[in-house]
């Protein structure tokens, strides 16, 4: 049953373990996962955070929003907050939730969330207009990385192997041979 935006964000900040997502005004909760997907989770926040500047960018794992309208509200598996979208919100008791771009979005494949994810989740952050969006399938050991194009659209690649660079976080650098072994 459809809720409205304000009955969401009052049904999630009371129960922040509940994992609440919104889509289409339906209130879902994020499943459980499988421990390959928090294994490469964990890593993942581990190496960002520890390429990442704290006084530039927040790396947020499995809790935050991101808001694309009213009806819709997602969760992703990790996601970058440059300092000047997350310090305002930091002092405040409200559901913690970005609504411009951010730098860089991660789903992570899992049983649970796999069609999902793909189907309803990732279209929304290319709508939002997120600069990066990866894909990471951890059992196939493979990277599917969407980057902005100046005219909006997204150009996509497939990775198995080697260093990826995100194109906004200056400096970082991820080997995928490393996060999947």
């Amino acid at each position: 049953m459809a809720i409205s935006e304000q009955e969401f964000r009052t049904l999630a900040l009371g129960d922040p373990s509940g994992h609440w997502e919104l889509h289409c005004g339906v209130p879902r909760q994020k499943p459980g996962m499988t421990a390959q997907h928090n294994d490469v989770l964990d890593y993942l926040h581990v190496l960002l955070s520890n390429q990442l500047d704290r006084q530039q960018f927040r790396v947020r794992a499995d809790h935050g929003h991101v808001r694309t309208s009213a009806d819709r509200y997602y969760i992703p598996d990790l996601f970058v907050v440059p300092i000047e979208q997350f310090l305002p919100q930091a002092p405040l008791r409200t559901l913690e939730t970005y609504e411009q771009p951010l730098p860089l979005v991660v789903e992570i494949w899992s049983p649970s969330t796999g069609d999902y994810d793909i189907e309803a989740k990732l279209p929304q952050y290319q709508r939002r207009g997120d600069q990066e969006i990866w894909y990471i399938h951890p059992y196939n050991r493979t990277l599917i990385r969407w980057l902005r194009q100046p005219d909006g659209s997204y150009q996509d690649s497939h990775h198995e192997h080697g260093v990826i660079q995100p194109v906004a976080l200056p400096g970082v650098a991820i080997d995928l041979d490393v996060l999947f072994d």
